[in-house]
């Protein structure tokens, strides 16, 4: 009697298995369908935008900024339109991700990929700062160059490195800000470094408004004088 029921018992947990895991199959399988449509798309999409960015000669651009050397050293070789490639992939990997989660029905996961797929904004966003300000700094380091060796000025190279950092010091705090590392004191040092730059230009203006309008204030003084002599 034991043995008959211990059997039977068996018999029927056995089946709500099988029948639970044919209730399941077609989640599953939808599931697989869509992170491998997903990890396809994914890797073309990839492929493309470092395409399009290899043919805007981005690569150049990374290169002069002297970023390919720092990534040689820290021992990773790989090109900048790679790796801008290569993240557009991973968050298209798992946003498909996130999507079949939510097809298997796994709550506690999908929401953790959900937390996820809402911060990759974030990390999009710093990407293209980091791209835009490479970009930037480019050129504005060529113009200001040029146009102080234009003159004949022998700094003009320094004036392009401080520039260049200049850039790239608030570009970072963006960055990090945008990553939300630390925001409340990311905020009190980009505004203290706002105000530092207004102070220093304000500065730099006055000494070089008093120096070269010094001779300007004499000529007119000597004008007025005149006249009153008259």
């Amino acid at each position: 009697m034991f043995f008959d029921t211990w059997t039977l018992e068996t018999t029927k947990a056995l089946i709500n298995l099988w029948v639970g895991f044919l209730n399941f199959l077609p989640n599953l399988v939808g599931a697989l369908i869509v992170f491998i449509i997903g990890w396809i798309v994914s890797v073309v999409i990839g492929k493309i935008v470092a395409e399009v960015l290899n043919r805007l000669k981005i690569n150049q651009i990374f290169e002069k900024a002297g970023w390919k050397e720092a990534l040689e050293k820290a021992e990773l070789k790989v090109k900048a339109t790679d790796f801008i490639g290569a993240i557009v992939k991973w968050i298209l990997v798992i946003v498909f991700l996130s999507a079949s989660v939510e097809i298997l029905g796994l709550k506690e996961f999908a929401d953790a990929m959900n937390s996820v797929i809402g911060y990759l904004p974030n990390v999009v966003v710093a990407v293209l700062i980091f791209v835009i300000t490479v970009i930037i700094v480019d050129i504005v380091e060529k113009v200001i160059r040029s146009a102080v060796e234009g003159v004949r000025v022998g700094y003009g190279r320094a004036v392009s490195s401080i520039v260049k950092w200049a850039v790239w010091t608030f570009a970072i705090l963006a960055i990090l800000k945008q990553l939300l590392v630390v925001p409340d004191l990311i905020n009190i040092v980009f505004g203290a470094l706002i105000y530092g730059v207004v102070a220093l230009f304000v500065i730099s203006f006055g000494i070089a408004f008093g120096l070269g309008g010094k001779d300007v204030a004499t000529e007119i003084l000597r004008d007025v004088k005149e006249r009153i002599k008259k």
